[in-house]
């Protein structure tokens, strides 16, 4: 029993000793932290800011008889913007212009023209242009007025004169350019105005006068003539006319009060009336 007490009084010495061996440890540390906190960073007195020693009077009068005296507000505000060490800070505000923008206004009207200014020396020639695109084709003409006739017909019978005159056709078909000439009726139909050129060539009949004409609708235009003879002759006659639209040309025979013919066979051709535009009316 005795032994128990001695052993529990040594250990309550023992934890006494542990815990303020522990105190002094901390407190050791604590200095040697402390020391190292000032070597590294060193306190600078000067570099404190040090407050003037002003001496602030127990009463001054700070307005007349008739004045109101300054607020606690106003007279704290003015001796701490008079003080640099409590100076307050400056707020610049930044304003974005393009917030204030506003909308684009109505165009004005247009203002009266200035006066013509001199003018100025002729520039230099430019280089040439690029070549334009193809053009729309054109309306389509009309397809009954061209611009190109010819025709040459012949004849291979021979032909007598009768009691009444008579019409000249002819059998055999040469050239006839978009049929302007009618062979069942022996005339020449004119769908293009114009100047035209007209030749008749016969071969006389022996013994028997020739005489025909050269029509324009029912007018006579030209004669062809030759006078009876014991050898037969080639005749020609030739003439231009200013031909409208709708005029006829054709070759009629003279009747039966002179004796009179035109000769031609069916191997060769003797007869023939030929006609050609020169120029046409709307050029």
């Amino acid at each position: 029993m005795a032994l128990d007490v001695l052993l529990l009084s040594v250990r309550k010495q023992n934890l006494q000793a542990s815990v303020q061996d522990r105190f002094k440890m901390r407190a050791i540390l604590l200095l040697l932290l402390a020391s190292s906190l000032r070597a590294s960073n060193p306190l600078d007195e000067k570099a404190l800011p040090k407050r003037e020693n002003r001496r602030v009077p127990s009463c001054v009068r700070c307005c007349g008889p008739s004045e109101q005296p300054a607020s606690v507000t106003a007279s704290r505000y003015a001796r701490m913007t008079s003080d640099s060490f409590y100076s307050m800070p400056r707020i610049r505000p930044t304003i974005d212009i393009t917030i204030l923008k506003g909308e684009k206004g109505e165009r004005g009207d247009r203002g009266v023209w200035g006066p013509q200014g001199k003018a100025g020396q002729p520039g230099q020639r430019g280089h040439p242009g690029r070549k334009g695109q193809k053009g729309q084709p054109g309306l389509p003409g009309d397809s009954c007025k061209q611009h190109y006739v010819a025709f040459s017909v012949a004849r291979r019978k021979p032909l007598h004169s009768s009691d009444y005159y008579q019409h000249v056709t002819f059998d055999t078909e040469l050239v006839n350019l978009y049929q302007h000439f009618n062979m069942f009726t022996g005339k020449f139909f004119c769908y293009v105005p114009g100047i035209y050129f007209f030749n008749l060539n016969v071969h006389t009949w022996n013994y028997k006068e020739t005489y025909l004409h050269i029509m324009k609708n029912d007018n006579e235009a030209a004669i062809l003539y030759s006078q009876p003879s014991e050898r037969s002759i080639m005749q020609s006659q030739s003439l231009m006319l200013d031909l409208q639209e709708g005029d006829e040309v054709w070759v009629r025979m003279f009747k039966r009060e002179r004796e009179n013919a035109i000769y031609s066979e069916e191997s060769d051709v003797y007869i023939t009336f030929n006609g050609h535009l020169i120029k046409p009316e709307t050029e």
